[in-house]
């Protein structure tokens, strides 16, 4: 399957070892999309749906699906696959659907509906999706997103969404970064929470139907994957009950994981404590292919570390940049000063002086890096954590004087009062304090344009999946994609697999059940058995701070290899001496976050990985070696134009069983071919 015979990208360090980086990767066969049809762009959404075979009525009562997640994306496909006539087992780890992180989302959700007859259109949805990625999106997907999205608005005002209204009555629309058209619906600062409430009622009414299935509580630990060659399919899971601790298999006719991202490999990131990647990593090992990995993306508005008692760090909207000026002090000996204090022609508003045209609204991934130069330079202001002060203002004072403190309240009081509970200060008075933090992750695991993985009957749902969002996600698009895949994709894409699959035939004393069971109990027994004396989040926090030193805003090929090599002995060390507490017949947290920083620590390696193979700055992905001459990010398109998609291997010889972590990935790459949008360099000046 593996050829690795050649070496396409030529680095010194690969010419030196004589192969990938002394034989971290081999690389693979390509990859390819076969699912999205040929033609005009905006008719292959059209051309897939009408293609796509048909399940009548009374068969979709006899088929199953498993769908792991209850966000936006889960909770979304469980309740139209309930109401479409099909049995849904619905699981979550949480004790409630409806504390899905999808709930966290604060600014808004993109749709190209043009309200403000501003010169928006699906066209420049999908043109900004794209340029906003850095080119490393999939221009099939992305359109198919900005096609639907104004269908998203309307079903969720049906479902009573209170989104913002202007004064006579019609939804508003506000302003994110990369982009220079309103498009972006809201209500207030809780516009997630608003909408998993209504994906949450759409699927509660599917539970009292009887369709749909729902297990709280409840965390998957395995896929379980029958058959070989063609006729491999993912046909259930394995999960543990998190309050009695048992182990339970559940079968079905296909799968799809909807479980969010892997933030928190980072330890510190915005993610809620549970967010996690057990989900898609176990399909991963099951041969899943992981893409973009490294496409992590930094948001530039977080309330900033304040020390090491931190254990999550808390996101301020995107949408407060409409009105809020980003600055620093241009003088050093100003950064210890009351802002309110420092002058005018003292203060340098940094984002607007170098980006004209988008000002304040600049991309994520380019606010987060200019935030981090204007600190690297000393400018930083709040309390020094390390050798640097790591903030800077965000002031309301024009904003205030311009509109009034009502007006401004109305808009982001819920943000501000937030701010206010966690730092101790006013916004209203004194300018907001941020940097930027680990939010969103574009990569995930590889689908083609049905959302299926490359395991068949595995699909793969929002942040799970890698294919909307390139190397960095505008702003206001993670609830489009969510909804957009779980109301609108989905439940078109999956029929046309379940109607040419046969039924599953598997029972609980089947071998792939068996097998996939054992896995998963050996791996229990393995955890408790350890006895070690470090805690799991002591493991958990020093790979967090490795990966952020040197696989976060900034990367280098120097930092990347020494990275791996502390994650693989960081590794080694947890399956040695870390310490789980109690047993696995109750409820333990202790052996749930064992398996989940165990996960991270195996993915935290293949990041890094990606990250050194990709030797090209793009979006969120800075490296150190690739930079114009005044210091923005520089693509190589004739090299990295690809989607890189991982395979994961074994290990072997001495190194098998339970902890063996990673033999050598495999890579595969998917070359993205620009059809309908022009690549060229990114500028927002």
């Amino acid at each position: 399957m593996t050829d690795n015979t050649t070496n396409p990208t030529g680095s010194s360090a690969d010419s030196a070892a004589g192969s990938f980086y002394g034989g971290m990767y081999t690389e693979g066969t390509k990859v390819a999309d076969h699912k999205a049809p040929d033609g005009p762009i905006d008719k292959k959404w059209t051309r897939r749906k009408f293609e796509a075979a048909l399940v009548n009525p009374a068969n979709r009562r006899k088929m199953s699906v498993i769908i792991v997640g209850t966000g936006l994306a889960g909770g979304a496909a469980a309740a139209t696959l309930g109401e479409a006539g099909y049995h849904v087992k619905s699981f979550c780890f949480q004790d409630s659907p409806r504390r899905a992180h999808s709930i966290a989302a604060q600014g808004g959700i993109n749709a190209a509906k043009n309200y403000k007859e501003d010169g928006d259109s699906i066209q420049r949805l999908f043109y900004d999706t794209v340029k906003g990625g850095d080119y490393r999106s999939r221009e099939t997907n992305v359109y198919r997103l900005a096609e639907v999205s104004a269908n998203i608005i309307d079903q969720c005002v049906a479902q009573g969404v209170p989104f913002a209204r202007e004064y006579g009555g019609l939804l508003d629309n506000r302003s994110f970064g990369g982009v220079q058209v309103s498009r972006t619906f809201y209500a207030r600062g809780q516009t997630g929470q608003q909408l998993l409430i209504g994906a949450y009622q759409a699927l509660e009414r599917q539970v009292a139907a009887g369709t749909v299935e729902q297990f709280t509580r409840h965390e998957m630990l395995e896929v379980i994957v029958d058959g070989e060659g063609e006729e491999r399919r993912a046909r259930g899971i394995i999960v543990r009950d998190l309050v009695t601790g048992e182990i339970e298999t559940h079968l079905a006719d296909a799968v799809v994981l909807a479980s969010g991202g892997y933030g928190n490999v980072f330890f510190l990131s915005t993610n809620a404590m549970g967010s996690n990647v057990t989900a898609t990593w176990r399909a991963h090992r099951k041969g899943a292919y992981m893409a973009n990995p490294c496409y992590t993306q930094i948001h530039p508005t977080c309330i900033p570390v304040s020390g090491e008692h931190q254990s999550k760090l808390t996101l301020m909207s995107e949408s407060l940049r409409n009105d809020g000026r980003i600055w620093v002090p241009k003088n050093r000996e100003d950064c210890d000063k009351d802002p309110r204090q420092i002058k005018e022609e003292d203060r340098d508003y940094y984002l607007e002086r170098i980006y004209p045209a988008f000002g304040n609204l600049v991309p994520r991934d380019i606010a987060s890096r200019q935030a981090k130069n204007v600190c690297d330079e000393g400018r930083g202001v709040g309390p020094v954590v390390g050798d640097f002060r790591r903030g800077v203002y965000l002031d309301f004072a024009d904003a205030i004087k311009r509109l009034g403190r009502a007006a401004v309240e109305e808009k982001y009081g819920n943000l501000f009062d937030m701010y206010a509970r966690i730092t101790g200060e006013n916004p209203y008075e004194t300018p907001m304090r941020i940097y930027p933090a680990v939010h969103y992750v574009m990569g995930g695991l590889w689908v083609d344009y049905d959302l299926q993985s490359s395991i068949p009957g595995l699909f793969v749902t929002g942040e799970a999946n890698f294919s909307d969002h390139g190397a960095n996600r505008l702003g206001a698009s993670a609830l489009m994609q969510g909804l957009a895949d779980g109301y609108f994709v989905l439940p078109n894409t999956i029929r046309d697999y379940l109607a040419k699959v046969p039924p599953s035939t598997l029972k609980e004393d089947s071998p792939a059940v068996v097998e996939a069971r054992k896995a998963v109990e050996e791996r229990t027994e393995r955890f408790l058995a350890i006895n070690g004396e470090r805690s799991v989040d002591s493991f958990h926090r020093e790979l967090g701070n490795i990966m952020w030193e040197y696989c976060g805003m900034e990367r280098s090929e120097e930092g990347l290899l020494k990275a791996i090599d502390l994650i693989r002995g960081l590794r080694e060390e947890f399956w040695r001496n870390v310490r789980v507490l109690g047993s696995a017949d109750t409820l333990n947290q202790s052996l749930e976050k064992a398996g989940r920083v165990a996960d991270f620590l195996e993915l935290g390696e293949l990041m890094c990985i990606d990250a050194l193979h990709r030797r090209e700055s793009c979006g969120g992905h800075f490296r150190a070696e690739s930079q114009t001459e005044d210091g923005e990010a520089l693509r190589h398109d004739d090299e990295f134009a690809y989607v890189a998609a991982w395979e994961f291997t074994p290990p072997s010889g001495e190194q098998e069983g339970v902890g063996a972590g990673m033999g050598t990935p495999v890579l595969h790459k998917e070359d993205l071919v620009y059809e309908f949008i022009e690549l060229k360099q990114r500028s927002y000046k």
